[in-house]
């Protein structure tokens, strides 16, 4: 360009045709003359346009390299100030990775798989029942352990109506598990095993789970779960926290009500199938932070599930710990209640409290003695919650004629409020047909 700008300067311009004024030129000169001032203006518009156009050029230039950053020394220094915001993501980022195989290392002794053998009565074309055998899977964590026993916590619907319990350790070895307590209405129960059942080598492998703090969670936050996904045996998903404190309906089994979780649940989008329930769900540190209970399904639905948070139920899950464990009492020295009862249908509906019904007790038995009425709901008993008869019955196995429970019954107040009442009742033999 600065060449062009020499070329054309005007003062050589001048300086080149300045004689044409003398008279002793021709007339061929003079019209040359007329044509020459035309040739100027052309040249002078030329280095006009030259100028202007070479000035645009460069301010162009100039502010692209300073809007898209491409010039060098304000790239330096851009890059000087990048430094500490790079620092900050590596710290974070340092937390949050895919390779989660350490953590599960860690946590994965403390899961179990959890087979439920349960016995199921169906009508009969001719009116009758008949029984059959069913089996679930599910999971359990180890949460503690005390001189004779592993303690694991699970579902309730994960152990609901068993016959026979079946925990399968991490190293595929197996042990027949007992009931502890359970808690429908949050969803809850704990098992044991007892050690000397466990084999020596397997006690080596095995882990108690540490637990969490599930108020702290933030939307967004790495999750693992960890399950015994359709009863294949241990697997692992990950994803993050979608949401917290989840209002969820469920649909009871054995009555097909739909009943709302009694907390707000973990949403998180690690995959969350059948045979999960009762498995961990882990922060990035490796503590449970939820259990995993249930999973929304459907065609249009994908990437919802859920978790009960572990801070919520810590309560109820050390009261149920505490209990005595259960075992099964022979079919002719069980213990009665002598009751009738049915289950409180339609309770969310009606704001009554989960539990069984009772419309009649027997003259003279267990229930009638200890001062229970018409009216009452039962809904534990020795801490144990019960959502209905079949519950109930199920509990009832457990203990033996002459042995004293303790119910939890609630009683009826004129403004439609219930009372919640502790009677201790000692059970009778077996009712008589009527």
């Amino acid at each position: 360009m600065d060449n062009q700008y020499n070329y054309y300067n005007p003062e050589n311009s001048q300086n080149t045709y300045q004689n044409l004024n003398q008279p002793e030129h021709t007339g061929r000169e003079k019209k040359s003359k007329k044509r020459m001032p035309k040739a100027i203006a052309v040249i002078g518009l030329a280095v006009l346009f030259g100028v202007v156009s070479s000035a645009t050029f460069l301010t162009s230039n100039i502010l692209g390299s300073k809007i898209l950053g491409l010039d060098t020394s304000s790239s330096k220094s851009e890059a000087r100030t990048a430094t500490p915001v790079t620092d900050s993501l590596s710290k974070s980022t340092s937390v949050v990775t895919s390779d989660v195989s350490s953590i599960v290392e860690n946590v994965m002794p403390s899961v179990v798989s959890i087979t439920n053998l349960s016995v199921q009565q169906v009508q009969n074309f001719f009116g009758g029942t008949q029984q059959y055998e069913t089996q679930s899977a599910g999971t359990g964590i180890i949460i503690s352990q005390t001189d004779d026993e592993l303690l694991i916590v699970t579902n309730n619907h994960v152990i609901q109506s068993s016959e026979t319990l079946t925990v399968t350790f991490v190293d595929e070895s197996s042990a027949e598990a007992h009931v502890k307590g359970s808690n429908p209405e949050h969803d809850v129960a704990v098992i044991a095993v007892r050690k000397d059942e466990i084999p020596a080598e397997t006690m080596k492998n095995i882990a108690v789970a540490t637990l969490g703090d599930s108020t702290q969670l933030k939307v967004g936050e790495p999750a693992i779960a960890i399950g015994n996904a359709l009863g294949y045996g241990q697997s692992v998903t990950t994803g993050v926290i979608s949401a917290v404190d989840r209002k969820t309906a469920a649909k009871d089994q054995s009555t097909g009500e739909t009943i709302t979780q009694a907390v707000g649940m973990i949403q998180t989008d690690a995959a969350i199938n059948e045979g999960n329930s009762g498995g961990a769900l882990l922060n990035v540190n490796g503590e449970v932070i939820g259990i995993n209970s249930s999973k929304l399904s459907g065609s249009t639905v994908e990437g919802m599930g859920y978790a009960i948070p572990i801070s919520d139920v810590a309560d109820i899950i050390d009261g149920l710990m505490n209990q005595k464990t259960k075992y099964k009492v022979a079919e002719g020295s069980q213990g009665y209640l002598g009751i009738r009862g049915f289950d409180v249908e339609g309770a969310q509906r009606y704001h009554m409290p989960m539990g069984v019904y009772v419309y009649e007790t027997i003259e003279g038995g267990a229930a009638d003695r200890a001062g229970i009425t018409k009216g009452n709901i039962i809904t534990a008993i020795n801490e144990s919650g019960v959502d209905g008869m079949t519950a109930l019955q199920k509990e009832l196995t457990y203990y033996a004629a002459g042995e004293t429970v303790t119910l939890t019954i609630q009683i009826p107040e004129n403004n439609g409020e219930y009372t919640e009442k502790s009677v201790k009742v000692t059970l009778g033999e077996q009712e008589p047909v009527q």
